[in-house]
């Protein structure tokens, strides 16, 4: 971790720290926070311009300073420590170690550190029952897959993929140049150029069929530059529309295998959600293959088109032998 992403923990922790230790010597502070207490000060000065909206006398942190102690006069409301709920290092821990198994992702010692870290701070406060690891185990092939993928990556060695295409409904094979290996609200992905696409691509782990590390350098070229996943993997494309899908128990992985936003819970199971599609035939073809396990609200125009290849099926169906 860099200095920057150390010192904002720090700061957020230094004022209740110091509202429960009124007139403590700063060097003392310093050693508590393995800082020196250049820094403390520093970051002292710091906070005193911090504080609420309005940022005029009254709204700032006010801190009073006698000799070499520190005291805090106003906390500006940042008066509780900063903690987990158990629920919160739960879900924490099961991200972490998730990393810790996708090989190249991360540096694997400082993840093992956050997790040991993370369960001695949790300790007794842990729920009763629940388990704090792992929920999700790969089937065996999807987990030779990331092996091969990692070792194409570790290796910088090219790769072919067979891989599937759920919004094309098909199986295409190319030979890519990995870049890296991601985690993205808990999937693995091969970020690439794909030579076939002359273009970086992000390829979902689960749905490579088949990949061979070959005989020859990745070579992605200059311009290929990482996917910005900051504000998530799936950015909307003007191009595409959105139906509005109403899952059941039995459908809710359309919202698991699938690009969906804005899940809303509606009870017993069910639910709400906002998915994009750029091709109505497949959308249709997805939605008649769920059977009355998912609703469309909207957009009218998929809605009357799901009914007509529906009521066409059936009429079908009627002139079929009976068995």
């Amino acid at each position: 971790m860099n200095a920057s992403s150390d010192r904002l923990p720090r700061l957020l922790a230094l004022v209740p720290y110091l509202l429960a230790r009124p007139g403590i010597p700063i060097d003392e502070v310093a050693a508590d926070f393995e800082v020196t207490p250049k820094q403390i000060r520093k970051d002292l000065e710091l906070l005193w311009m911090c504080g609420l909206p309005g940022y005029g006398p009254g709204d700032l942190i006010d801190l009073s300073f006698e000799s070499d102690t520190v005291t805090v006069t106003f906390d500006a409301g940042m008066s509780r420590p900063l903690r987990l709920t158990a629920a919160e290092a739960t879900s924490l821990l099961v991200a972490l170690r998730a990393l810790v198994e996708t090989p190249g992702v991360a540096d694997q010692d400082a993840v093992q550190r956050a997790v040991a870290k993370i369960e001695a701070a949790v300790g007794q406060a842990q729920p009763a029952g629940v388990a704090v690891g792992l929920a999700l185990r790969e089937a065996p092939e999807t987990s030779r897959v990331r092996d091969t993928v990692s070792d194409g990556v570790l290796r910088k060695r090219a790769l072919h993929l067979r891989y599937y295409t759920p919004s094309r409904d098909e199986i295409t094979e190319r030979v890519v140049d990995p870049m890296r290996m991601l985690l993205v609200e808990g999937r693995g992905y091969l970020e690439a150029w794909c030579r076939a696409a002359d273009g970086v691509r992000l390829f979902r782990l689960d749905r490579i069929d088949a990949v061979d590390v070959l005989d020859e350098p990745a070579a992605p070229p200059p311009h290929a530059t990482p996917t910005d996943t900051s504000e998530g993997l799936f950015q909307p494309d003007p191009s595409q529309r959105t139906a509005v899908l109403v899952l059941e128990p039995d459908a809710r992985w359309v919202a698991e295998y699938y690009p969906t936003d804005g899940l809303v819970e509606l009870g017993d199971g069910r639910a709400r959600v906002l998915m994009r599609y750029a091709d109505t035939a497949w959308m249709v073809r997805l939605l008649l293959g769920l059977g009355g396990e998912a609703h469309v609200e909207q957009p009218s125009d998929l809605v009357a088109e799901v009914a007509r290849q529906a009521e066409a099926a059936l009429r079908r169906a009627d002139h079929l032998p009976a068995t």
